[in-house]
């Protein structure tokens, strides 16, 4: 297994921030790495995203939520191919914090028989996250 976890502080709510996470019609129009996203964002319901990481190809993929709490956390399995070969189980927390802002960790844990032949891509993967949180801060922080 391998993990990668980013987090940063947003001066916005919770609210605020899940609003902007959840709204996947919009990702085209800010999403610096999760270009295209359909679906709905609730327990068992399949989404479908397409990925581009810095510097590498845009990929497809059909994850399902695991776990939907407004406000709190949402999270999803995606599988490159058939499951056990390359799984990823994405997440986003969202943590309040003193004065209206929001702790937001955005992370996935990596699984699959492939995991240590994607050790450059998940570099990719890691700096492409780091892009998405500083976006989503934008974003949420920017007058309405």
């Amino acid at each position: 297994m391998r993990e990668i976890r980013t987090e940063i502080t947003i001066d916005a709510g919770p609210p605020v921030v899940w609003r902007a996470l959840t709204d996947f019609a919009a990702y085209a129009e800010w999403n610096p790495f999760i270009i295209e996203a359909e679906g709905v964002p609730e327990e068992g319901e399949k989404l479908r995203m397409r990925f581009r990481p810095p510097g590498g190809s845009a990929m497809k993929m059909k994850p399902r939520v695991m776990r939907s709490e407004a406000g709190r956390e949402l999270r999803w399995l995606g599988h490159l191919g058939i499951p056990g070969i390359f799984d990823g189980e994405h997440y986003f927390e969202l943590d309040p914090q003193v004065g209206g802002r929001t702790r937001l960790v955005q992370g996935e844990k990596f699984t699959g028989v492939t995991v240590p032949l994607f050790g450059r891509i998940l570099g990719k993967t890691e700096h492409g996250f780091e892009m998405f949180n500083q976006a989503l801060k934008e974003r949420c922080e920017a007058p309405a």
